[in-house]
């Protein structure tokens, strides 16, 4: 199912995936099976996306981005695929980034340029991730002020 609200462009969208509203989806991106991407993502040319993956509302995946199978990408999840960002300069390779097979992705993660996250890893909602990452751990990010630490303007 395509929601009439959204612009898919790609042909390659595997059976039983859903796209919700509000989608955009470049003509060269590859979708698998039994998907859902959720409401407002954007997904560029050079995204591979495997089966049985979920990816709620606010994502965008930037070229270079491979999610394998089975994978759960939370809301406001921002992917980078360029360290370095300028605009208008358009003749960088940008930096490979890979999900492996099973990993979780909690809601308003980070993920910096050219990370891989292992398979079946389970990232932290709120966690900035800076280094590629092992298979089949949990990675949480706690940040925890006391009033010591807490500056007022």
């Amino acid at each position: 199912m395509i929601h009439p609200l959204s612009d898919v462009q790609s042909k390659n969208i595997g059976k039983d995936t859903n796209i919700w509203q509000f989608c955009v989806v470049l003509k060269n991106a590859v979708i698998g099976e039994n998907c859902n991407i959720c409401a407002n993502c954007f997904i560029e040319n050079d995204v591979k996306i495997g089966n049985n993956v979920t990816v709620k509302c606010g994502v965008q995946l930037w070229d270079g981005i491979t999610i394998e199978d089975d994978v759960f990408i939370g809301p406001n999840v921002t992917f980078c695929n360029d360290t370095y960002p300028k605009s208008k300069v358009h003749d960088i390779e940008f930096k490979k980034t890979v999900i492996k097979k099973g990993a979780s992705i909690g809601a308003n993660c980070t993920i910096l340029p050219g990370i891989i996250i292992g398979e079946n890893t389970l990232i932290g909602a709120g966690t900035t991730v800076v280094s590629d990452v092992e298979a089949n751990i949990i990675l949480k990010e706690e940040i925890k002020y006391t009033k010591k630490e807490y500056k007022k303007n």
